[in-house]
């Protein structure tokens, strides 16, 4: 349970980080931030696996860039639920979820 805050902190923080790196990603607040990692967690957890299933032949064929896109598009869909999370256009979407993985995961690996 421990390690499920930890993580949910971190990702909420790497939001944030990537918030101020990618314009076109907006985040008003920690609170916002906090939401919002959740929201990400679930769409991923849930519709994520669906698309990642359902594309995997195209995600094979271009060796994983659609896969960028799926995690573009569930920042979207994410942004359109949490009020105070905004994410403007496919580019900073996708640009967003690459520097989301690369600052998480950097995060993690610093905790």
């Amino acid at each position: 349970m421990r390690h499920w805050l930890l993580h949910w902190l971190l990702s909420a923080v790497a939001l944030l980080i990537v918030s101020s790196l990618v314009p076109g990603i907006d985040v008003e607040s920690f609170g916002s931030s906090l939401a919002a990692a959740a929201v990400i967690g679930l769409v991923s957890a849930t519709v994520g696996i669906l698309l990642k299933l359902i594309f995997l032949p195209f995600i094979i064929l271009t060796f994983g860039l659609v896969y960028f896109l799926i995690n573009g598009l569930m920042l979207m869909l994410a942004s359109s639920l949490v009020p105070g999370f905004r994410v403007r256009g496919w580019m900073a979407a996708t640009l967003g979820s690459i520097l989301l993985t690369i600052v998480a995961y950097l995060l993690n690996r610093l905790v």
